[in-house]
């Protein structure tokens, strides 16, 4: 008698066991609501966003300064930070600086497109379709770690030394990065949040574009980083190699005038360059993303 009341009692002790886990979590995300809809100083923000940074840069620049100084190296293989800079200044006045860097950048953002045009679907396909994966998944990891540059000198050899070449060893770069993170977005994707698409319609072309994206965007959004990486990577690689300066004179062939006129300026000025796209494109563009995408999943938690 005494067991059969404790398991009628069961069901209730559970239900009521929910309640307050439903109501504890609730309460998380409405002190999550508040401390998030609190907005942050902007000395604050200054502070912890943009002094790190310059302080940072001051130190590279001054230990550099430093060693040029102490002539650590040659003064054709170890440039002052000041001679540098005057190379850059002297791009800047001429007007190179835009035009060569818009025209990697426009070569860098057409492939990164269609690198995503591309391994997008073949994520879908290889995180859905079992027998796809147990083929292709393990080639994509392989291609992944493959070193862009050793691409070029067959792109040379199948199209030539021309836009078609960098766009190819661009592809082959991105794709597997960009494919890689859908894969392991969609394998984080709870069971549940399908089943109940399904139940709700969303089948198909609709359950993919309401559910499982959505639900696989952090993975997604990761692949998305690292493809943008390999893609500007392997840019400066197929630049650098490839040349084709008659196709538009980027900084890949910056880089390497400087290496054949022996002027370091201008090959760190390519390099500083380089960094400057790099860091923009994270800052103005990945950086705001990922921020949008932990704000909606009650994840980006602003500190008092």
């Amino acid at each position: 008698m005494e067991s059969t009341e404790v398991t009628s009692s069961s069901p209730s002790l559970d239900k009521n066991n929910d309640q307050d886990v439903a109501g504890l979590e609730a309460g998380l995300d409405a002190l999550e609501t508040v401390v998030q809809g609190e907005r942050t100083p902007w000395w604050r923000t200054i502070l912890e966003k943009v002094v790190p940074p310059f302080c940072a840069i001051a130190l590279v620049l001054a230990v550099w300064q430093i060693a040029f100084w102490a002539e650590v190296a040659p003064e054709y293989k170890l440039p002052s930070p000041g001679q540098v800079w005057d190379a850059f200044m002297v791009r800047w006045h001429a007007g190179d600086v835009h035009s060569i860097l818009w025209v990697s950048v426009e070569r860098a953002g057409l492939g990164f497109l269609l690198a995503i045009a591309l391994g997008t679907p073949l994520g879908l396909i290889v995180a859905r379709v079992k027998f796809i994966r147990a083929a292709i998944g393990p080639i994509l990891t392989g291609l992944q770690s493959l070193p862009s540059v050793a691409w070029v000198p067959l792109a040379v050899i199948w199209f030539g030394q021309n836009n078609t070449a960098i766009y190819a060893v661009v592809l082959l770069g991105a794709i597997p990065s960009i494919a890689n993170g859908l894969v392991s977005g969609v394998d984080q994707v709870p069971p549940l949040f399908i089943r109940a698409g399904r139940v709700l319609g969303a089948t198909g072309v609709k359950g993919i574009r309401y559910v499982l994206l959505p639900a696989a965007m952090p993975g997604y959004l990761a692949g998305l980083k690292q493809g943008w990486a390999f893609t500007w990577r392997s840019l400066m690689a197929a630049e650098l190699i490839v040349g084709v300066g008659e196709y538009g004179f980027g900084v890949g062939q910056l880089l390497d005038q400087g290496r054949n006129l022996g002027e370091m300026p201008m090959m760190l000025t390519a390099v500083f360059m380089i960094l400057l796209v790099g860091i923009g494109i994270e800052l103005l563009v990945f950086s705001p993303l990922e921020r949008l995408v932990l704000r909606q999943r009650g994840l980006l938690v602003t500190n008092k």
